[in-house]
C-alpha cells in the first residue's frame, strides 16, 4: 500500500442499474479499508439510501460537478467505467504541479483482452487532460489482470452466517425440504418457463437429497422456495404469476414459494446469496458476490442488442468451467446460454446440484488463494498507483 495514505477522486455515473454505484461504492470502502482518503463523486447518490444506509465515515460522497474554487484533485482520480470526469475537474489535474494518478477502472471480463490492455497507458492529447497519461486498470479473474473485490473479512463474516438466523430477520420461514433459490435479474424472457417448472416440481436436486418422502428421488416433485428482489425480478414475477410481489409478500402455489425481499443493503444481499442453494445474478457487482458465496448461480449479463454479450459469457465459462467434468461442463454451459439469450431449448431439468456446488466452492477457493497471494482489486490497485507516481 502507498505511504503515506494518499487522497483518492473516484468518479462514478449511473447508467440505468444501480451495478455501477455498487462496484464503486464498494471499492470506495475498500480503499478507506487499506487506510485511503476517499471521495467519491457521483451523479445519483440516491440508491446508497438502502445500499448502504449508514454510510462510511471514511468515505465522502460528493454531488457530480464542476469543482468548487476551493477543491484541488486528489493524487489519484479514478473514473469508473469510462464515464469522464467533468471537464473544469480534469483541467485542474492537469495544473497541478505533480499531476495525480490518472486511472480509467474498466468493466469486468474473462475475454483474453482484459489481460493484454491490463496496465497500459493512454497519454492525452488533446482536451483538458492534455498532456496526462490516463492508465487502464482491468479487473478480472487471472493474475495478470487487477482481480476482484474482496474484503479481508469476507471468508470469516461467510464462516459465521447462520442462515436461518438470518432468513428469520427479514421474515422467511425455511420451507422445509425444498431448495432455496434467490432472483436478481434484467428483462429475462425465460422466467416465464423456470416458474413453470418450478411450480411443477420439475427441476431440483438430484443429489444428496435429505427427503422423507418414500417415493423414488425421480418420482418426486421437487420444491422450491423463490427469493425475489425488488425491481426487474419482482415486475415479472408479479406479471407472470397475477399477483403482486412486493417486500414481505407471499405466494405458493404447487411446489414454489415466492417470497418478496426488500431492497437490501450490501450487506445482507451477500447473506442472501450465501443464504441460497442456488443464486440468479446479474451484472458485474453481484457476480462477484455470488462467487465468493461459494454456492452454484447462473449469471445474466447485460442485455445488448448486438449480442456483444454472448462472446464475454462463453469466455468466461471456458475460464469457470475450466477442469470441470464433461456433464456437469455441458449442463452449466446449456443452463447459462439458455439464462441469456443464446439457446432456444431450454436445459434438461434436474441438474445433479452436488457435483454443481462442489465446483463452485472449489472454484472460489481457488480464486481466493490467488488474491491471498496477490490481492484484492483494491491491494493491486494501490500497489499499481505507488508504481505510476
Amino acid at each position: 500500500m502507498p505511504r503515506p495514505a494518499l487522497t483518492w477522486d473516484l468518479f462514478c455515473r449511473i447508467i440505468d442499474n444501480h451495478g455501477d454505484l455498487g462496484v464503486c461504492w464498494r471499492l470506495s470502502r475498500r480503499l478507506a479499508a487499506l487506510g485511503q482518503q476517499v471521495r467519491l463523486w457521483v451523479d445519483d447518490a440516491a440508491a446508497l439510501s438502502w445500499m448502504a444506509p449508514l454510510g462510511d465515515p471514511a468515505v465522502q460522497v460528493m454531488p457530480w460537478r464542476d469543482p468548487a474554487p476551493d477543491e484541488s484533485p486528489g493524487e489519484v482520480v479514478v473514473e469508473a467505467f469510462g464515464c469522464n470526469p467533468p471537464p473544469a475537474f480534469v483541467a485542474r489535474m492537469a495544473a497541478r504541479s505533480v499531476p495525480p494518478v490518472w486511472i480509467n477502472l474498466e468493466y469486468l471480463s474473462a475475454e483474453p483482452y482484459a489481460e493484454r490492455c491490463h496496465g497500459l497507458a493512454s497519454p492525452q492529447q488533446s482536451g483538458p487532460g492534455a498532456g496526462l497519461m490516463k492508465w487502464f486498470f482491468y479487473p478480472g479473474f487471472t493474475a495478470a489482470t487487477g482481480g476482484l473485490l474482496r474484503e479481508d473479512s469476507l471468508g470469516g463474516d461467510a464462516a459465521r452466517l447462520n442462515a436461518e438466523a438470518w432468513l428469520a430477520s427479514t421474515g422467511i420461514t425455511p420451507w422445509p425440504g425444498a431448495q432455496r433459490i434467490s432472483l436478481f435479474c434484467y428483462e429475462q424472457p425465460a422466467l416465464a418457463g423456470w416458474l413453470a417448472r418450478w411450480q411443477a416440481g420439475a427441476d431440483g436436486p438430484e443429489a444428496g437429497e435429505d427427503r422423507s418422502e418414500p417415493a423414488p428421488p425421480a418420482m418426486r416433485p421437487h420444491l422450491t422456495q423463490l427469493l425475489v428482489t425488488p425491481g426487474p425480478a419482482a415486475q415479472q414475477v408479479s406479471a407472470l404469476l397475477g399477483t403482486s410481489i412486493g417486500p414481505g409478500s407471499l405466494w405458493g402455489g404447487g411446489s414454489l414459494q415466492v417470497h418478496g425481499l426488500p431492497w437490501l443493503t450490501q450487506t445482507d444481499f451477500d447473506r442472501l446469496l450465501a443464504s441460497c442453494d442456488l443464486n440468479h445474478v446479474r451484472g458485474e457487482d453481484s457476480l462477484v458476490r455470488a462467487l465468493w458465496a461459494r454456492q452454484p448461480f447462473v449469471w445474466q449479463l447485460y442485455p445488448q442488442a448486438d449480442e456483444a454479450r454472448l462472446p464475454k459469457l462463453e469466455a468466461f465459462l471456458d475460464l469457470y468451467l475450466r477442469g470441470a467434468a464433461p456433464d456437469l461442463d455441458r449442463a452449466l454451459r446449456r443452463r447459462f446460454r439458455h439464462w441469456n439469450g443464446a439457446a432456444c431449448a431450454p436445459p434438461e431439468p434436474a441438474l445433479a446440484t452436488d457435483p454443481w456446488a462442489v465446483h463452485a466452492s472449489a472454484w472460489a477457493h481457488c480464486l481466493e488463494g490467488q488474491q491471498d497471494e496477490l490481492g484484492d482489486l483494491g491491494r493491486r490497485l494501490c500497489r499499481f498507483v505507488t508504481a505510476k507516481r
